[in-house]
C-alpha cells in the first residue's frame, strides 16, 4: 500500500482554494416533515454575473456533466461552458449569476441541472445549461461545496468541506442542513466530502468518496448512509460504476480500488503511477479512461482488470473527463478543456 500522511489534509494546486479555513459543526438531522418543508437560503450575496471571456475554455475547469448530448463544464470565475458537438467547439452559458469558483455540476434530466461551489453557492438551470439562477449561497459560512447530486428533479444533496451537507426536496427552492450519518461524528472526524457517484443500478445505490479513507454508501438514494471500509487512509477523490456491476474508487497518490460486491470489499488495482486520480469515464466502445494529476491518463480495455498509462506532455492537473466526438476524450483541469486521443498504443510508448 502506498504511504499517506494522516496528519495532513493534503491539497494540491488543482484543488488549491477549494477548501477554506472555517469549520462548521453539522447540525442534527431534521425530522422528515421539517426536511420536506426545508429552510430558505441565507441572505444571498449580491448577484454578480460571470464575465464573458475568450479565456473561459483556457482557465481552470473542475467538473463536467452531459445532458441530451450536450457537455456542460464548470470552473473558476463562475465559468460555465457548453458544447453541442462532442467537445469540438465551446461557448459560454448566456447567464451565470456568480463569479465564484464552481466545483461540481449535475443534471437530473435533459433540462434541469445544478452547479455548486465556493461561498456555498448552488445554481440551477431549467434550459439545459443556457441560463442559470442562484438558489442558495452563504458566503459568511466560508464553506465550499465540492459535490452535488440529484436523484430526480426534486430531491438533491450538496456536500463539501468538513462534512457540510444540505438537502432539498423541492428542486432547490429550499434547502435544509442535514448530517451524513445518523450519529454526528466528533468535530475532529468530519472529513471533506469530495464526490457523489451512482452505484451500478443508477437508481438507488449511491456512493460518496471523502477524505482520510472514508467512503460512504446509500441503498435508498441518499436518505440514509453507512460508512464502508476501504483499505486506504488517504483521500478518495471520486469514483464511478462501470460494466459488470463493478465499482471503482479513485484516490491520492495512484491509489485505485475496485469492488465487485457494491463496495462491501475492495481490491487494490496495481497501476504504474503515483499520481492522484480524480475522475473517470467508460466510453461507448467499452474503454475505461481515468485522469488525474501530472497529466496522467489511464486506459483499460478489460473493464479495470488492468491499465496502461499515458503521461501527457503538458503534465497538467486534470480534474474531470468526458467522452468527446470521434472516439476522443475531453479533459478538464488546470489548462481548461483539451481534446485528447486516449489510444492504448500511445500509452505503451509514453510510459
Amino acid at each position: 500500500m502506498r504511504e499517506t500522511n494522516k496528519k495532513i489534509r493534503p491539497l494540491n494546486r488543482l484543488w488549491l482554494g477549494l477548501l477554506l479555513l472555517a469549520a462548521l459543526i453539522a447540525q442534527p438531522q431534521a425530522a422528515n416533515a421539517e426536511k420536506k418543508m426545508g429552510t430558505p437560503s441565507p441572505e444571498k450575496a449580491p448577484e454578480e454575473l460571470a464575465i464573458a471571456s475568450p479565456l473561459a475554455t483556457k482557465s481552470l475547469l473542475l467538473a463536467v456533466a452531459k445532458a441530451n448530448g450536450r457537455l456542460i463544464a464548470v470552473g473558476n470565475w463562475g465559468h460555465i461552458i457548453l458544447s453541442d458537438d462532442g467537445g469540438e467547439t465551446w461557448r459560454q452559458a448566456k447567464k451565470v449569476p456568480t463569479r465564484t469558483t464552481l466545483t461540481s455540476v449535475y443534471f437530473a434530466d435533459n433540462k434541469n441541472g445544478w452547479a455548486a461551489g465556493h461561498d456555498t453557492v448552488v445554481l440551477h438551470t431549467a434550459d439545459g445549461g443556457e441560463t442559470w439562477e442562484m438558489q442558495y449561497s452563504d458566503p459568511p459560512a466560508e464553506t465550499p461545496l465540492l459535490t452535488i447530486w440529484f436523484e430526480n428533479a426534486e430531491h438533491g444533496i450538496a456536500a463539501g468541506s468538513f462534512s457540510f451537507m444540505i438537502e432539498t426536496f423541492d428542486g432547490g427552492k429550499t434547502w435544509a442542513r442535514r448530517t451524513l450519518l445518523a450519529e454526528e461524528p466528533e468535530e475532529s472526524d468530519q472529513p471533506h466530502l469530495n464526490q457523489f457517484f451512482w452505484g451500478p443500478d443508477g437508481k438507488t445505490q449511491l456512493f460518496l468518496g471523502a477524505e482520510a479513507g472514508h467512503v460512504y454508501r446509500s441503498s435508498d438514494a441518499g436518505k440514509t448512509w453507512e460508512e464502508i471500509p476501504v483499505p486506504y487512509d488517504g483521500s478518495i477523490w471520486g469514483g464511478l460504476s462501470i460494466k459488470n456491476n463493478r465499482v471503482l474508487a479513485l484516490g491520492m497518490r495512484g491509489n485505485l480500488f475496485r469492488s465487485d460486491d457494491l463496495g462491501t470489499t475492495w481490491e487494490e488495482v496495481e497501476i504504474d503511477t503515483d499520481q492522484s486520480l480524480a475522475s473517470g469515464v467508460q466510453m461507448s466502445d467499452g474503454r475505461l479512461i481515468l485522469v488525474g494529476l501530472g497529466g496522467v491518463v489511464l486506459v483499460s480495455e478489460d473493464n479495470a482488470d488492468s491499465f496502461k498509462v499515458i503521461i501527457r506532455e503538458s503534465r497538467s492537473g486534470q480534474s474531470a473527463v468526458a467522452e468527446a466526438s470521434k472516439g476522443d476524450i475531453a479533459i478538464f483541469g488546470d489548462s481548461g478543456v483539451e481534446r485528447f486521443s486516449a489510444n492504448p498504443s500511445t500509452a505503451a510508448a509514453t510510459k
